[in-house]
């Protein structure tokens, strides 16, 4: 019984041990993107055009790498924490006319999620970022800036 309870015991410290090597993992790897961005970003812009959305990659819960092609990107830093960005599958962002404002359009994570406000957009140099984004994109909607 005593030999049981001792494999129990240790099977629980290797899973929690393997749990925290994969949290800071993560978490180092979402720093490295972060920096990579910001190194790339320009200087900020009020507002971009854009013929279509082609993809997103969230770097933390206040900021959000946007590509409306391949090869351009938009770093937008949001107003607060926007709940659930790191997590969420799809992502809306408003905007009139094609075009996204920062300090008047929004980041939608979810209906029941507070939308989250541009605070700032930055362009971001495909070529200088280190491992521009990999993989199949993932697909943003469109919404209508809603009116006052």
């Amino acid at each position: 019984m005593a030999a049981k309870t001792l494999l129990t015991a240790l099977a629980v410290v290797a899973a929690l041990s393997a749990c925290t090597r994969v949290g800071k993992d993560y978490t180092s790897r979402m720093e490295a993107r972060q920096q990579a961005y910001a190194a790339a970003a320009g200087e900020p812009v009020s507002s971009f055009r854009y013929f279509s959305l082609w993809s997103w990659e969230p770097l933390s819960d206040s900021e959000l790498a946007i590509y409306t092609r391949a090869n351009e990107a938009w770093l937008l830093d949001l107003d607060g924490k926007c709940r659930n960005l790191e997590f969420t599958n799809h992502i809306a962002l408003t905007s009139s006319a094609s075009e996204v404002s920062a300090k008047f359009d929004r980041v939608i994570t979810g209906g029941a999620d507070a939308p989250c406000f541009i605070k700032q957009i930055r362009p971001v140099d495909i070529k200088k970022l280190n491992s521009p984004q990999e993989g199949k994109p993932r697909e943003i909607e469109e919404a209508a800036r809603p009116a006052k």
